[in-house]
């Protein structure tokens, strides 16, 4: 189980992604901050954050479902920052 793991994220990194097509969330501008998501072949996908365009993450399918699911259900909320009210701070 686990070398088949380790071959299937060996094959994503191998894979040349410079042709993907990035997606931020709605709403959002060119010169923003934001992190950007490819979907790449095999329901895998590559994230990057705007100000580090040369840093890509890159996620199978069932990592991806995983983390989605986990956002969706809270598992990544944070807490307020101390003496703060609402989302953490930066």
């Amino acid at each position: 189980m686990k070398a088949r793991k380790e071959r299937e994220k060996d094959e994503l990194y191998a894979l040349d992604i410079s042709g993907v097509e990035w997606h931020s969330a709605p709403g959002t501008e060119q010169h923003e901050e934001r992190v950007e998501i490819a979907h790449l072949p095999g329901g895998a996908v590559a994230m990057r954050s705007s100000l580090e365009p040369g840093t890509v993450l890159r996620y199978t399918e069932a990592e991806w479902t995983a983390f989605v699911l986990g956002a969706r259900d809270g598992e990544f909320d944070l807490e307020p920052a101390p003496g703060r009210t609402g989302p953490a701070a930066p």
